[in-house]
């Protein structure tokens, strides 16, 4: 097997490469150090062994010595193993050191770049690192070495003099005499410099000064320092997304919160993931079989959630099953599930509540009402569509397709909540599920919903609706939560 030395980049889980997505979704063995985000770490099989060598500034280390022999050793054993490290393996990470252990045990290794947060964290700031006429050359520059103690080898007279940007990683510790000694090797005291804390992530702070005043603004790690004209420089364009900063909960279950997420980091919030529902089949799985093996009987057969298509579509051979039975869906959620079944849904409400589909289905059906209706849902469900079938004189068959389940607690994501300003809920499922697990003094100041039934739920349990989206869909929610920061 191989060991792998893979770039994760600078923060930002988007900027991971294919390939490193790749060897990752087939690792036994992932290696990783303190600034690895969570979400990379999910792209790693579930029965992946995880393991921490993070280096934290002043705490525990674990050497470069245990590293390299616990790589060693795992791919000895015969295991694949992703060592995941920040930004490019061979730009200030010793990935070279690595490379060179396993290659004297024999061991087999890949290397797979990334992007390195010496010109990545730059652009997030909007500071490009050359521009025409201003600034035709780049140093990149580690700040491990103390300038002032005559650390290392760093010629910081010949950086200061090859003019251009310098761009300084790991220097946020020695920003004071790093700026000092090229000021002393020539560098204008006036050179515009900054310094942009977490950069590419959410959190990512940019402080802006000169090589003289920059230390004054006390820049905290993780930190890229350039110094240069370039650095005056202000094309921001990440700090202005409209979410930026904000720390935002999804409590959808682990399949569907991806999605939410990834829409929410596309925006610039952190969206921490701390799922409160999650589907098992349910208890009488042959009533759902039977069902599948009988759906050609029935007039219509109508889906309240995508995990009810899900779970139905498995067990129905395809499509053509469905004979003439039309299809409804509640919301364009469901209806994509659909149409991921090469199956289009012939009718969907204006408004994406079970009254409304309701309604829309006695529209739709005008003389032809009633019929015989099949309804695959989950075991607990609100009764006001199928009792209002019944009551109109259709015949109907609830299905339990799947049941709602609360997971265990997540507790290194519960520990993020103090800090959470929103938490979103998008089904009365996840307001019960968090309340119960959680308590609702953990609820962030901010709380938000896809729509006026979750929003019930929510004031049911004691709960504040700071947001409501108008349109009860995912999309829906994210452009309410926009309008509500943008106030």
């Amino acid at each position: 097997m191989t060991v792998y030395l893979v770039g994760a980049g600078p923060g930002d889980p988007d900027l991971l490469t294919l390939r490193g997505a790749e060897v990752l979704a087939s690792a036994e063995v992932v290696v990783y150090d303190r600034l690895s985000v969570s979400s990379l770490l999910d792209l790693a099989p579930p029965d992946a062994e995880r393991i921490s060598v993070g280096k934290q500034p002043g705490g525990p280390r674990t050497s470069q010595d245990d590293i390299n022999a616990l790589l060693v050793a795992r791919g000895q054993a015969g295991q694949q193993v992703v060592r995941l490290k920040g930004g490019d393996p061979f730009v200030f990470a010793r990935g070279g050191e690595e490379a060179a252990a396993l290659a004297a045990a024999g061991v087999a290794f890949e290397v797979v770049p990334g992007i390195t947060s010496a010109v990545a964290v730059p652009a997030y700031a909007g500071i490009p690192v050359t521009m025409r006429y201003s600034s035709t050359s780049f140093t990149v520059v580690t700040g491990h070495e103390d300038p002032a103690k005559g650390e290392g080898s760093v010629n910081w007279e010949a950086v200061a003099a090859l003019g251009g940007t310098v761009v300084v990683l790991m220097g946020a510790a020695r920003c004071r005499p790093i700026c000092e000694r090229l000021i002393a090797a020539g560098m204008a005291p006036d050179t515009p410099a900054a310094a942009v804390q977490w950069g590419t992530r959410p959190n990512q702070r940019t402080l802006r000064a000169t090589l003289a005043t920059l230390a004054d603004l006390d820049p905290q790690p993780p930190a890229t320092i350039v110094v240069g004209e370039v650095a005056a420089a202000d094309l921001a364009w990440f700090e202005n997304r409209p979410l930026f900063g904000r720390r935002i909960v999804v409590t959808r279950a682990r399949p569907q919160a991806a999605a939410l997420a990834t829409e929410l980091r596309r925006r610039g919030a952190e969206a921490v993931e701390l799922p409160t529902i999650a589907f098992e089949a349910p208890k009488d799985l042959d009533r759902l079989v039977r069902a599948a093996a009988e759906v050609g009987r029935y007039d219509w057969v109508v889906f309240t959630s995508p995990t009810g298509v899900n779970r139905f579509f498995e067990h129905l051979r395809d499509a053509r099953s469905l004979g003439e039975a039309r299809v409804a869906a509640i919301g364009p959620g469901t209806a994509a599930a659909l149409a991921d079944r090469n199956v289009a849904a012939d009718l969907i409400p204006e408004q994406y509540v079970a009254e409304a589909l309701l309604e829309a289905l006695a529209d739709e059906v005008g003389s032809d009402w009633p019929g015989r209706v099949l309804i695959p849902r989950a075991e607990t469900a609100r009764d006001v569509l199928p009792e209002g079938l019944v009551a109109a004189g259709w015949d109907v068959d609830v299905v339990p397709a799947y049941r709602t389940v609360s997971p265990a607690p997540d507790p290194a994501a519960a520990a993020l909540l103090a800090d959470a300003e929103v938490i979103t809920f998008t089904s009365s499922s996840t307001v019960t599920n968090f309340v119960d697990t959680y308590g609702v003094d953990a609820v962030p100041k901010v709380v938000a919903t896809i729509g006026p039934v979750t929003s019930a739920t929510a004031r049911s349990r004691g709960l504040e609706v700071t947001v409501e989206a108008t349109e009860h869909t995912v999309d829906g929610l994210i452009t309410a939560l926009e309008h509500f920061f943008a106030r």
